[in-house]
């Protein structure tokens, strides 16, 4: 199990920090509170609060496949239709998102016209759907899942073009020999960026920044 510790002024400060440094979400981790920190008397004794967040190897499922799927489209459906949203959501195979290491259990795409609100800025919106989806289900199935949520293939083509993009930085680094400051990503974003970079012989990545201004800097391996 990976993990980071991080201190800051706050213990939501410090987590959000600790997940840039995994690159992952909250639904994704383990977060545990090591300090709440304290602000002392006029800054003396002052103490940052302490968090130390683990990544899940295992994500542990009891029911059966075809049941937690079946649940995870319903729990969606039900959401969608709350939003007053005419949508269709289709299943689909992990596989086809390139995920094989059995963590995520289905996929389910959602089909409609105009859905750009479900995606939101950086895809900071359908994350949160995607949160709420796997928090309900955990709680309906006593046990922890993953699914992922999507609109319309738009995270299979961000990812796509984020690999892209990483490839090409990464030539121009290498020709130019002059490090390459990405747009500031949100943790999942970056991740894919430092994934599709991490056996580049000529570059390495490394996230720099802090909060939602946090970015990937790419520059020549020694």
């Amino acid at each position: 199990m990976q993990n980071a510790e991080r201190s800051a002024k706050s213990a939501d400060e410090a987590i959000e920090l600790a997940l840039a440094d995994l690159g992952v979400g909250r639904d994704q981790v383990i977060i545990e509170v090591l300090s709440e920190g304290r602000s002392g008397i006029l800054g003396i004794g002052a103490e940052e609060a302490r968090v130390r967040v683990s990544l899940l190897d295992d994500i542990i499922s009891e029911s059966p496949q075809d049941e937690l799927t079946s649940s995870s489209k319903e729990v969606l459906e039900t959401i969608l239709k709350a939003l007053g949203l005419p949508t269709t959501v289709n299943i689909k195979s992990p596989s086809t998102y390139g995920m094989t290491d059995g963590q995520v259990t289905c996929v389910l795409d959602i089909q409609g016209e105009d859905l750009g609100i479900l995606i939101g800025r950086r895809g900071k919106t359908l994350f949160s759907l995607q949160y709420l989806v796997n928090l309900i289900l955990s709680k309906r199935l006593r046990s922890r899942v993953k699914v992922f949520v999507d609109v319309e293939g738009y995270r299979l083509r961000r990812q796509a073009s984020l690999k892209a993009l990483a490839l090409r930085m990464a030539d121009q680094v290498r020709a130019n020999r002059r490090g390459i400051t990405l747009e500031a990503m949100p943790p999942h974003e970056r991740r894919i960026v430092h994934l599709a970079l991490q056996d580049n012989p000529y570059v390495v990545t490394e996230s720099i920044g802090e909060g939602d201004d946090r970015k990937v800097n790419i520059t020549l391996r020694n």
